[in-house]
């Protein structure tokens, strides 16, 4: 099925006006839908979900993104928001300080498993302890993407990498670290959840769960944070069209989906 023949029916708007494809509905703040991600890459829905809930909650003129380093980094090259790019790890560390001076925007961070977790757990582990008001977001797709798929710490046991051909072995490599999990039990943290954009269904969930930490960042409840599964076939030496299903196969039955804290 094309673009062209994919309808949206709009059950809002009066019977005789026509029915819009899905793609009208792209977010003002996208501002071109063109990147260099590889086919059935997961991070452009994520970014769309992110722009569609700034929108919806109308902050576009108080949101400020901090971000990493990875294949994620291109949303600055397609939004239009401001952002901030800081060294590996260090976004929830530059997202404080943004924060603390420009109080009443809207600050998260984007990053995804490698940036966040490799590089820089003990700072979105202390910005949580510490309460921060900022909104973080990990994309994990379980591999280091932008540098040639190698391992990351949230790789589940048997996954393929780049570093772990065949398989991760807990005996060599150690377990993955759950990092929402983590977070919960810090009281500073707020709200904690677990999303995926391979499906229908788990996109329209991950919307509401990125919906509901930006508005309690906005009402002072404190750190809230949302992981994201994401696709990445290259990565996981799968065909883009089953990128989908080897996420659910694998990294769900290891992260499983839903709020985990919440006010």
């Amino acid at each position: 099925m094309t673009e062209a023949n994919v309808q949206f029916v709009d059950t809002s708007r009066p019977p005789d006006e026509p029915s819009r494809r899905i793609a009208d509905f792209k977010p003002d703040l996208l501002d071109t839908e063109d990147h260099h991600l590889c086919p059935g890459c997961g991070h452009p829905v994520a970014w769309r979900l992110l722009l569609e809930v700034i929108e919806e909650l109308s902050l576009e003129q108080r949101a400020i993104g901090v971000v990493g380093h990875g294949c994620y980094t291109h949303i600055i090259q397609t939004a239009d928001l401001d952002f901030l790019q800081c060294l590996h790890g260090r976004a929830p560390s530059a997202a404080t300080g943004v924060k603390r001076v420009h109080g009443d925007a809207a600050v998260f961070t984007l990053q995804g498993d490698g940036d966040l977790v490799n590089e820089g757990l003990q700072e979105t582990l202390h910005t949580a302890a510490r309460g921060e008001r900022i909104t973080s977001i990990m994309l994990n797709n379980g591999v280091f993407g932008d540098t040639g798929g190698h391992m990351t710490s949230t790789t589940v046991v048997g996954q393929r990498t780049k570093t772990s051909i065949d398989g991760r072995d807990p005996a060599m490599h150690g377990y993955p670290i759950p990092v929402a999990d983590l977070l919960c039990h810090l009281d500073g943290a707020a709200y904690v959840a677990r999303g995926a954009v391979n499906n229908a269904a788990s996109v329209a969930r991950t919307k509401k769960m990125l919906k509901r930490a930006f508005e309690f960042q906005m009402a002072g409840a404190g750190f809230t944070f949302l992981e994201i599964l994401t696709m990445c076939p290259t990565g996981w030496f799968v065909p883009a069209k089953d990128g989908g299903d080897y996420l659910a196969s694998s990294m769900e039955e290891v992260y499983p989906l839903g709020e985990l804290k919440a006010p």
